[in-house]
């Protein structure tokens, strides 16, 4: 608690504490929640920032107030009300940095929203708000001046992960080729469609966006009613193709099962879930795509589990190095479960094609 308290101090704006408990969401960085003794100021959010895997807090904290800034400016100009409960707010050091490094931890502080929640069930109605939050965050985003780095760099590149499945196949250190040849053969088959992204982006067809790259329903927070408050979990929000957005949401969201379920009869696409989840994406975003984007949108839904299927997969070749394994087959199990899941979304490309069609008719 001491520790705690004199890294709070840091954050002067932030005034006397009435305690520190760790919160147990957030699966990369470690999460306090900070009470202040004053009832009538806000309370506020400590993380240790994982530098880990986000390398350079500098350029992570500065994409975060650049996008928290714009919004907050889109905001007021609407005269919403009430903006601290609908864009992060982070306090801010007495240097003025939205971070401190403490000789071997980064932290940061921003204000908690009282009264808000979030779900981690997917429903028809949930999956209809996230689509049209996240498009309304890009949709906002669209006109930022600044320009924003990879937090994680080739983060969702398709060419970059076929070339580490490459890589693994070729080094195949932990002996694994010839029980997964096959599929390995499997995948390669369809690279260049799935690599089509970076094809057209090289182009100069296709654009990148400022894109918030981890979509789920957990990211973002609700009143007490079910209305959406604002995207939460900034970290990985950089410049991307909208695809990251919308397939990422739907690997998971649209799946029928967990994805390392083994029993591939249970792993089916569910059309129900992405039905209203295009029609909020479509509904906010519309003002900003592109007709190459949209035509595209069906092949980010295929993507998504690919792109999984090809890391999973590069991942058991390599030994399990990566991902943290609960048996020795669990890669092999979830490689299989999402490749059968993209086997899936690919079988209903024309319906989700036709469905889009019907949007925009």
């Amino acid at each position: 608690m001491d520790s705690m308290n004199q890294i709070v101090l840091k954050f002067p704006e932030v005034g006397e504490v009435e305690s520190i408990k760790p919160l147990t969401s957030g699966l990369i960085n470690q999460t306090y929640l900070v009470r202040t003794a004053d009832k009538a100021t806000a309370d506020y959010i400590l993380q240790c920032i994982n530098h880990n895997i986000f390398t350079d807090v500098e350029m992570l904290q500065h994409n975060i107030e650049a996008v928290t800034a714009h919004i907050r400016k889109k905001l007021e100009a609407a005269g919403e009300d009430d903006i601290d409960r609908k864009v992060l707010r982070f306090a801010k050091t007495a240097e003025g940095k939205t971070y401190y490094f403490d000789g071997e931890k980064y932290w940061r502080m921003c204000v908690f929203i009282p009264g808000s929640q979030t779900l981690d069930a997917v429903t028809p109605e949930s999956s209809y708000l996230v689509g049209l939050k996240f498009g309304e965050f890009e949709a906002m985003l669209a006109d930022l001046p600044e320009k924003l780095g990879e937090t994680i760099p080739d983060f969702h590149n398709m060419e970059f992960r076929m070339k580490q499945l490459r890589e693994a196949v070729a080094a195949d250190k932990a002996g694994r080729m010839e029980k997964v040849g096959g599929l390995v053969a499997d995948i390669e088959k369809d690279a260049d469609e799935m690599c089509c992204a970076e094809r057209l982006y090289r182009e100069g067809k296709l654009p990148k966006r400022i894109c918030h790259c981890d979509t789920k329903v957990s990211n973002m927070l609700f009143d007490d009613k079910g209305n959406v408050l604002c995207v939460i979990d900034l970290d990985t929000v950089m410049p991307s193709f909208v695809f990251s957005d919308f397939g990422d949401f739907l690997r998971s969201a649209a799946n029928t099962a967990q994805e390392d379920e083994p029993d591939l009869t249970k792993v089916n696409f569910n059309i129900e879930v992405f039905k209203p989840f295009a029609k909020g994406y479509i509904e906010s975003a519309k003002s900003f795509l592109t007709p190459q984007e949209i035509e595209l949108l069906p092949y980010a839904v295929t993507l998504f589990p690919y792109m999984q299927a090809v890391r999973f997969l590069a991942d058991y070749i390599n030994g399990d190095t990566y991902y943290q394994i609960k048996y020795p087959e669990h890669n092999y199990v979830r490689t299989l479960a999402q490749y059968k899941l993209y086997q899936e979304a690919k079988k209903a490309v024309p319906e989700m094609k036709a469905y889009i069609a019907s949007l925009l008719g």
